[in-house]
């Protein structure tokens, strides 16, 4: 037995079989609700096989955390008087989903402005666009998201003109469902003085037709050209939108999020404002770990993060955020080399090598955690980079990580696009791979388009990093693609279409007990969490959610339709289906 596999099995041994002993020594303090009758996968794991994953028929909770879980002969022996007992019908549990990569207002705001989301065609586009007329006070700004022309019929982009169909005397800004290209109308593009004669902002490209006029598509910074201008929105839609957004991932049973709201100093302290006022009312129903802009100044990073006690478990700031690239399906991921479909064109790098080696280094020096979008190749290896960088000076000057070790639990966020050596070099740096396997079943409609067959090889490649002893943490990216993990997990383990009728590249399939893995304990890691939650056991934070099927033992086309019946957040049930 290996020195790993024995205190796996310790733990188990003294965490999960010894509630005898736990329930004798803590007699005097009864359980507050002891759930029973249920079919507990409890996280825990022995070894690195993940095969020997545990179960339990019963748990109990006092306060906000686990004080037993196993038989329930042993738990119902912390039941007193006082003692909701709860029967789940041998229901299946199974630790509350952590999705590593949101964004909470985002998704919030676009429930409450126009949803492009799934339209089929461009006349569908403008008939949503239309519908919105009739609520909306004359010259008032129009805005929305969710578009993608992928779905269209000859995957046009849409341009100002066809805006311009259906409104003219409003102001109108649409953003792409992946939020790296928006689309502006004729008004929108005056008011913001984009002309002919306009230049590419850094990092960001103004799209024009065969004379040189802007035809309305905006790339990266560009798109700020227009969204600076839209006026904010009150604190009151603030709020309403961030509850919407509550209401969705409590319902797909999520209970904690790694969320980005804020790309600026500003937006963070008001969208962190709103989740406070909700804190203190008790009704922030999902544990949040909100990250900051990397790019503020470390004053005003240091202001932020101090804020707020870093040792809530409910909320607090997290890692800092920055943008190495664009999207693949938007042609501005950064690539190595060219896209396969688009040979003029290796993408749009947000960054100088140099200047953002220099930054990493005095955000790590200043004790934050960092998480770099990167989706293409050439945008990795500049993350990468920045990290040895970073990561080397660090370790020179004695700088400790936030958990006193030496791993900074540096996160490269997405890596859809990888090679082996890059791979490898996460291994070595001991950078973690935040993934969303469910972009997949959106891109691999045209991923092989975009890469060629040996660059997708390589391409949202989860068993490659796993095999290779890479941290794997999972996410959705909420409102990019919906909150529900279910999605997630269903793409790791078949690598399939949802109609079942295509695959992309099988030997990246994970087993079902690593992808649960990824979205609980990975999750938990790569936000310094995991003694806190990811797995069910004695001392944990009772966060779990109930399920109308056991994800292990099923076929994986009855995952995508899995049914949340209870979603429990540090022992409060903060939702469950009728």
């Amino acid at each position: 037995m290996t020195l790993r596999s024995f205190f796996g099995f310790f733990f188990l041994a003294t965490n999960l079989f010894g509630t005898k002993l736990m329930a004798q020594t803590t007699s005097q303090q009864a359980a507050d609700i002891i759930y029973i009758h249920a079919n507990i996968y409890t996280g825990v794991v022995s070894d690195s096989s993940f095969h020997a994953v545990p179960r339990a028929e019963a748990m109990a909770v006092r306060g906000d955390r686990l004080i037993a879980v196993g038989s329930e002969s042993d738990v119902t022996k912390l039941r007193g008087p006082q003692t909701n007992v709860i029967d789940l019908h041998g229901k299946f549990v199974m630790p509350g989903f952590n999705d590593a990569h949101m964004h909470l207002t985002e998704a919030g705001f676009k429930k409450l402005t126009v949803d492009l989301t799934g339209t089929r065609s461009l006349q569908e586009f403008q008939d949503r666009l239309r519908k919105r007329l009739d609520t909306t006070p004359r010259q008032e700004w129009i805005t929305g998201s969710g578009w993608d022309e992928t779905l269209w019929q000859g995957s046009k982009l849409p341009t100002r003109w066809d805006i311009d169909e259906v409104v003219s005397e409003h102001p109108v800004f649409l953003v792409r469902i992946d939020g790296h290209v928006a689309v502006a109308n004729t008004l929108a593009l005056k008011i913001a003085h984009v002309t002919l004669a306009s230049k590419d902002p850094n990092g960001g490209e103004i799209a024009r037709d065969g004379s040189g006029e802007p035809n309305g598509i905006l790339r990266e910074t560009a798109q700020e050209l227009v969204a600076s201008l839209i006026p904010p929105p009150t604190p009151e839609k603030h709020r309403q939108a961030i509850e919407a957004a509550l209401q969705d991932i409590a319902r797909s049973g999520v209970t904690s999020a790694q969320d980005f709201s804020g790309d600026n100093g500003d937006s963070s302290r008001a969208n962190f404002k709103i989740l406070e006022q909700l804190e203190r009312e008790g009704k922030l129903s999902v544990r949040i770990s909100e990250w900051l802009p990397f790019n503020e100044s470390v004053e005003t990073l240091k202001q932020l993060r101090d804020s707020h006690a870093q040792s809530d478990p409910m909320l607090h700031t997290g890692m800092l955020k920055a943008f190495m690239d664009g999207s693949l399906g938007s042609h501005t991921s950064a690539m190595l080399a060219p896209f396969s479909d688009d040979p003029k064109n290796s993408g749009l790098p947000q960054y100088e090598q140099a200047k953002l080696n220099e930054m990493a280094k005095e955000r790590v020096e200043a004790g934050f955690q960092l998480g770099f979008h990167a989706i293409g190749d050439k945008a990795v290896e500049m993350a990468l980079d920045a990290f040895a960088e970073a990561e080397k000076s660090a370790h020179a000057d004695g700088v400790k990580a936030q958990d006193g070790s030496e791993n900074f639990r540096l996160r490269v966020e997405h890596a859809q696009v990888t090679n082996p050596a890059q791979v490898e070099r996460f291994r070595e740096l001991n950078v973690i791979a935040s993934m969303q396997p469910n972009h997949l079943l959106t891109d691999m409609h045209w991923a092989m388009s975009r890469l060629g067959p040996q660059r997708a090889a390589h391409s949202y490649a989860w068993a490659e990093f796993e095999n290779h002893g890479v941290r794997l943490a999972f996410g959705t990216d909420y409102p990019v693609e919906p909150v529900a993990p279910f999605r997630g997990i269903y793409a790791a383990v078949t690598r399939k279409s949802e109609d079942g009728k295509q695959e992309y590249y099988p030997a990246q399939k994970l087993t079902i007990e690593r992808a649960i893995a990824a979205y609980t304990t990975g999750s938990a890691y790569a936000e310094f969490a995991e003694k806190q939650k990811g797995t069910l056991a004695s001392g944990m934070l009772a966060d779990f959610v109930v399920l109308d099927r056991d994800l292990t033992a099923i076929p994986a086309t009855q995952m995508l339709g899995t049914r949340v019946l209870r979603t429990v957040v540090g022992g409060k049930t903060v939702y469950e289906a009728n």
